[in-house]
Parts: C-alpha cells; sequence; structure tokens
C-alpha cells in the first residue's frame, strides 16, 4: 500500500493521534464505502462458481452426466483458477486493485453466462476452465484489499462480512435457483440454461462500476479527508511496528516467499478448510436430495438455503467473539472441530433429521473457520510478502476445490452413497487443525 507521509499531508500527519473513537469513525466510512460493494460482488463470484450444483439437478440428466463427469467438471473449473491465482495477484499489486478486480468481475460474468450454451460434458469442462482462469484471484484479491483499508484489530469483522457474503450467495443462490428451475422454459431453453445467464451477468455490470466506485488504497480515496487518511496510515503504522519480530530476510523471490515455512502450512491448513466449503457448496443438494428424497428439484433448492442461514447468524457472533478477546487460533481451531462432528454425523447417523443437523455443523464450522483464519497470515506473514504469500495459501487451498469434487464423485459412484467421501473430509480437518496449533506455536494462540 502506498504510504502516507508528511509531504503529502502536511501538518496532519505530526498531529496524528492513536484516538480509538476517531480510528473508529474512520473505519466506520470505509466500511459504509466498501463492504456493500465487496459483499455483492463477493457473493456473485461464490455464486457463478456454485451454481453449477443447482443446475446438476436437472443438467446432469441432460447431458448424461454422471457423478464422476459432474465431479470432474468442478475440478476443471480449480485448475484454471489455481494456475493463474498467484499471477493474478501479482498483477494486481501492479496495476491496482481498482483496475484488476475490476477486470476480473467483467469477465467471469461473460465466461459464466456463457455456459448456458453447453451441450455435452466436453464444452462444459471448456467453460469451466475458462470461468476459473477469468475469476482467479478474486478471492485473494479482495482479501489483500482488506489488509489495505482495515487496521488488524478491525480485519476479522471486515473479512467476517467478506465470509457472510460467501455463505449468503449459498442462501441466496438456493433460493434463486429454485424459482429458476421452476420457471417455465421461456422460448424452449431449458431452466438451468437460463440460470447460468441471470446469475452470470451482474457479475459484468458490477465490474464495470467498480472501474468508477473503487479506489486502490486510502491515499487515492477522494472520499477521505485528509485528516482521515492520516489517522488510518497512523492505524497501520502500529501494527507494523507491533510485527516487526516477523522477519522477511532471504526471501526476495517471489518462489521464496511462497515458501515460506508459514505460507505452506497455512495453504495446507487452508486446503483442509476448502475441502469442506468445497463438498458443501458442490454435494450439498444432491446430499439433501438423498437424505429428503420426497423433496421435489426446487424444494431441494430452497431446503438447501437453511445450513448457511444459519452459518450466517452464528458467523456474526464468532467474530465479534474473536476481535473482542484479540484471540484468532482457537476460533479457528473450534469452527473446524464443529465442522468435522457436523461431517460425521451426514456420513454415519441414520436418521436424516440427525443427517441434516450434521449438515447445518458443517456449514456453522466452515464459515466460521474461514471468517477467523484469514487473519492469521497477516499476523505471521510480513506485509511486502503479503499479495504473493496470500495468493499462494489460497492456491494450495484451492487445490482442495480442484480434486474433492472428483474425490467424493468417484467414492460417490463406487459406493452409493457420500459416507466415505465425508470421511474424507473429516479426515483432513483433522490434519488441518494439527497444522495450524504447529505454525503458530503454543506462544502465539491468542495473539491478533
Amino acid at each position: 500500500m502506498a504510504q502516507v507521509n508528511e509531504q503529502q499531508l502536511p501538518g496532519v500527519m505530526a498531529g496524528a493521534r492513536d484516538d480509538d473513537a476517531e480510528e473508529a469513525a474512520v473505519v466506520r466510512k470505509v466500511s459504509r464505502r466498501l463492504m456493500w460493494f465487496l459483499f455483492m460482488v463477493s457473493a456473485l463470484s461464490y455464486l457463478d462458481r456454485i451454481n453449477i450444483s443447482f443446475a446438476a439437478l436437472s443438467m446432469n440428466k441432460t447431458l448424461g452426466l454422471t457423478a464422476t463427469t459432474y465431479g470432474l467438471a468442478m475440478t476443471i473449473f480449480y485448475v484454471g483458477y489455481v494456475m493463474c491465482e498467484v499471477p493474478s495477484n501479482v498483477l494486481l499489486a501492479k496495476f491496482g486493485a481498482r483496475l484488476w478486480l475490476s477486470r476480473i468481475m467483467i469477465t467471469w460474468g461473460i465466461a459464466s453466462a456463457a455456459t448456458m450454451f453447453i451441450y455435452d460434458a466436453t464444452s462444459l469442462y471448456v467453460m469451466r476452465f475458462i470461468l476459473g482462469v477469468a475469476e482467479a484471484g478474486f478471492t485473494p484479491g479482495v482479501l489483500l484489499f482488506l489488509t489495505f483499508w482495515f487496521p488488524r484489530k478491525y480485519r476479522a469483522r471486515a473479512t467476517g462480512y467478506f465470509i457472510i457474503a460467501l455463505a449468503f450467495a449459498v442462501v441466496s443462490g438456493s433460493v434463486i435457483s429454485g424459482f429458476i428451475l421452476k420457471m417455465p422454459p421461456y422460448f424452449g431453453i431449458e431452466n438451468w440454461r437460463w440460470l447460468f445467464l441471470i446469475e452470470g451477468l451482474p457479475a459484468t455490470f458490477f465490474g464495470l462500476f467498480g472501474l468508477y466506485y473503487l479506489s486502490d488504497n486510502p491515499l487515492k480515496a477522494k472520499w477521505l479527508t485528509t485528516s482521515e487518511k492520516a489517522i488510518l496510515q497512523h492505524a497501520f503504522d502500529r501494527d507494523e511496528a507491533a510485527a516487526k519480530s516477523v522477519k522477511v530476510a532471504g526471501y526476495d523471490s517471489i518462489w521464496r516467499q511462497m515458501l515460506r515455512k508459514e505460507s505452506v502450512l497455512l495453504g495446507l491448513a487452508y486446503f483442509g478448510l476448502v475441502t469442506t466449503i468445497s463438498a458443501n457448496a458442490t454435494w450439498v443438494p444432491l446430499i439433501v436430495k438423498e437424505v429428503m428424497s420426497k423433496y421435489s428439484i426446487s424444494d431441494v433448492a430452497f431446503v438447501s438455503a437453511i445450513p448457511p442461514t444459519i452459518a450466517i447468524l452464528v458467523l456474526l457472533a464468532w467474530g465479534r467473539s474473536s476481535d473482542r478477546t484479540r484471540e484468532r487460533v482457537w476460533h479457528t481451531i473450534a469452527a473446524f472441530v464443529v465442522a468435522a462432528v457436523g461431517w460425521m454425523l451426514v456420513g454415519y447417523a441414520t436418521g436424516p433429521e440427525i443427517r441434516f443437523f450434521g449438515l447445518v455443523l458443517c456449514a456453522i464450522g466452515a464459515w466460521c473457520g474461514m471468517t477467523i483464519f484469514w487473519t492469521l497470515p497477516p499476523l505471521l506473514l510480513p506485509e511486502r510478502t503479503r499479495p504473493t504469500c496470500i495468493a499462494f495459501i489460497n492456491s494450495i487451498g484451492l487445490l482442495a476445490s480442484a480434486l474433492t469434487p472428483s474425490i467424493i464423485g468417484i467414492l460417490r459412484d463406487r459406493t452409493g452413497n457420500f459416507t466415505i467421501g465425508v470421511s474424507y473430509s473429516t479426515f483432513v480437518l483433522v490434519i488441518a487443525i494439527a497444522l495450524i496449533l504447529f505454525v503458530t506455536g503454543p506462544k502465539k494462540a491468542t495473539f491478533g
């Protein structure tokens, strides 16, 4: 982030004080300006990523897709995404968040809408790969963007709103997709094709608006006063002074930055979390259909909205608790444990009500875990390595998004149920818990 100096802000920087009330007021102004926009586009990004899971309720039969071929289509999206993830975040740092995030929104919206024209498995694979390339870098880009605007002590709540947007995408996607799937086939076009068009194009419109609305950082924001810029900069300087114990010597190249111990271990832990997120996004409608076999396709979409709706309510309290106590690690681990218990209920409980309650626990654990997890990298990584390292962590995690749909799809086809697949999800969550404890260490369990 560009630094504010005394020449740029004459007479203000020297007088800037660590006044909690003034700082909180500026952060509220930043939140009012940015968070509604980031909320909407983040929800759209996740909706365009997962709406295929609702389309699959009828698309799979039309195109003759098995669980294995459908899972492969999901995997191919993440192949393109992961390939371009780190380069995208490097380009964001070079060209600025306003231009690059807007470019991502415009291109992924077009690619998502164009998925309506697929006609077989191969064309689906091609369009999912293109969508992955187009959207690559958006999530780590937004997470990096938040570090430009929100001092550390406000970051869990800011990240929480971003994660709520992803959960909201599941909720709204379930409801909107349910209505679309109940529409008559206008102009002879199947409902699942309308779903891709209707849910894809809004991202392009927001991208065009973002070129006007966003600013790269506080220094470039015309809607902040000189005094407000100074207050934010003072907060960032305070955060960096507190983080001086994090060493960066010898990690100059991109590869050496990415291969920091903290980056690799956090990335592997994120792999475990994303396995649960991906399993929820990809398979929950089909799991609900299996658990509640008497429901219609549109009803399944509506019922699928219940777990993330509950998760959003819990997530708000979870983020506030973490910020209030300034504790990050155990809040993350507790969320992972809740998700693991949920998967075990989904896989091994016999009653449909208990299995559905397991899906609720999975959603709560996954989204709460995601919220607090992303407060850890800025605490463990130096500022100048964050664009590369955050993208790298996200890329490792997204390998789970690439692998999980295929793994669970193959296991589902071979066993006839989701039990082994959800056991796999539980296992990687347990590994993730161990990695987080190792990388943070016992002395850092309450930092933040």
